[in-house]
């Protein structure tokens, strides 16, 4: 009787479908978010209460993406691949499916209470809430939320799309195995946190904060033009941006937003914005992405 002939060829695994990352808020941080998720062959949902603002967002993603690789410097996704990836929605609603959500609204109380108590009753209990905050104490963002231990601050630098390092805030109530997903998300998109206590500005922004407002006074004050106080920082200290320069990609508004915030939480007057700020903000130069701050931007 001839041997019956059997396979020893082990079947495919299976592949392993990862939840979508959600991110809330298509600005300039949660675009930059977006397509480094995406990049790295991650789905996205990508919320925004604005249609227009989320058009405009996988707009400049596939526009930065293609720019990229022109440049060299793209990690081999193209724009196409990287814009699949991202689902728009208007409706906090959507993120259901997603063990993990990175917030990125408006520097208020107000905004930010609205939307936690929003994701708490659409999110599963363990998905972890990750906020993108410039100033804002993790624990006082964990508050607006019935499950505090899955609230974590990630500060991402601007350009959050290329930017290697991030600041990771864990809150009191944070727990390890939070801290411990933050770091591992960080480390699927390629970047690498730096764990800091829980304090209003943290490290970043506490420092960032004063050293743009001081270089805003030294224009008011006629001590220097932007372009020179500009060229002091990149010349003689190496950065790669000066404070001014920086101010505008952040946006003069969130600078504003963020000394006012600074002021209230740390009760100290020497993050009083300067005159010059505030009437930039009145104006509405607010940088790189009006096309008009302490520069000029055509074609933004």
């Amino acid at each position: 009787m001839d041997d019956i002939m059997t396979s020893t060829t082990a079947p495919p695994p299976i592949e392993t479908v990862r939840p979508p990352v959600g991110i809330v808020g298509a600005g300039v941080m949660g675009r930059g978010l977006a397509q480094a998720v995406a990049t790295h062959g991650q789905n996205v949902i990508l919320v925004d209460l604005n249609e227009t603002i989320l058009r405009q967002a996988i707009e400049q993603i596939a526009r930065t993406v293609r720019a990229q690789t022109l440049m060299g410097a793209a990690t081999g996704a193209s724009a196409a691949g990287v814009v699949a990836r991202i689902s728009l929605s208007t409706e906090l609603g959507a993120l259901a499916p997603c063990d993990f959500v990175i917030e990125n609204v408006v520097e208020k109380t107000d905004a930010k209470e609205s939307v936690y108590n929003l994701l708490g009753r659409t999110v599963a209990p363990d998905t972890i809430l990750a906020a993108n905050t410039s100033t804002f104490p993790v624990a006082e963002i964990a508050s607006f939320t019935s499950h505090p231990e899955r609230v974590i601050g990630l500060h991402f630098m601007n350009p959050a799309q290329t930017k290697p390092f991030v600041e990771v805030i864990p809150g009191a109530a944070t727990a390890a195995r939070t801290l411990q997903r933050a770091l591992e998300f960080l480390g699927s998109i390629d970047k690498t946190g730096i764990v800091v206590a829980d304090a209003p500005g943290f490290v970043s922004n506490r420092v960032l904060m004063l050293t743009i407002n001081e270089a805003i006074r030294t224009v008011e004050e006629r001590t220097a033009g932007a372009t020179d106080v500009d060229r002091i920082f990149v010349s003689c200290f190496g950065h790669a941006m000066g404070p001014l320069a920086t101010a505008d990609l952040i946006g003069l508004d969130t600078i504003l937003m963020s000394l006012e915030s600074l002021r209230t939480r740390l009760h100290d007057p020497k993050y009083q914005p300067a005159d010059l700020l505030c009437r930039l903000v009145a104006a509405n130069k607010l940088g790189r992405k009006t096309g008009q701050g302490f520069f000029s931007y055509g074609g933004h």
